[in-house]
């Protein structure tokens, strides 16, 4: 199963991994398969470390806390300590190293390098000036957050395909309605 990667954050791009929360909450880290595919498109590293039983629901566990961190910074409302102490815990763990051989430049970590880039990325979003620009996604369907970079910070969806696409199909519809004769 290909993953999205359109928020111009990794941790942005890690939440969704749980699509139309609140509605469906279609999972997709459902094996430790998908988790090991979802480090391998990021990018995070090079090539997707072993996961052992348990990885998939310390992964699951970080990625919920984040969501409500995420949550609370858009709806400005209090976070939830116990969030904050499963994030700021992941996010003490070695990152990624950098080796370089033969072949070029390769970036190696297990799964807690891994989880801690993306904790790392949650806790840089509270102080970056991105935080202004975090928004959810217009899509009723839809509880992606996103950074809304455009030039009038007047952007409604995570992206132009998928949701952006569907609001744009259903308003023209709605005007074609409008317009015929009845």
């Amino acid at each position: 199963m290909p993953f999205e990667f359109i928020a111009d954050r990794l941790v942005l791009d890690f939440l969704p991994t749980v699509a139309a929360r609140g509605s469906l909450g279609e999972e997709k880290l459902r094996s430790e398969q998908d988790l090991a595919d979802w480090i391998t498109e990021s990018g995070v590293v090079d090539a997707a470390p072993q996961i052992r039983p348990g990885d998939l629901a310390r992964a699951r566990a970080l990625r919920e806390a984040m969501f409500r961190m995420v949550a609370a910074l858009i709806d400005q409302r209090p976070q939830v300590p116990a969030d904050r102490v499963l994030v700021n815990a992941a996010a003490a763990a070695p990152p990624p190293v950098l080796q370089l051989d033969d072949e070029g430049l390769h970036r190696v970590g297990d799964l807690d390098a891994v989880l801690a880039v993306l904790a790392r990325d949650c806790l840089d979003l509270h102080a970056h000036p991105d935080r202004a620009s975090l928004h959810w996604c217009a899509d009723d369907t839809c509880t992606r957050p996103f950074i809304d970079r455009s030039r009038g910070q007047r952007r409604r969806w995570c992206g132009m395909k998928g949701c952006g696409d569907r609001a744009k199909a259903a308003a023209y519809r709605q005007r074609r309605r409008a317009a015929s004769p009845t």
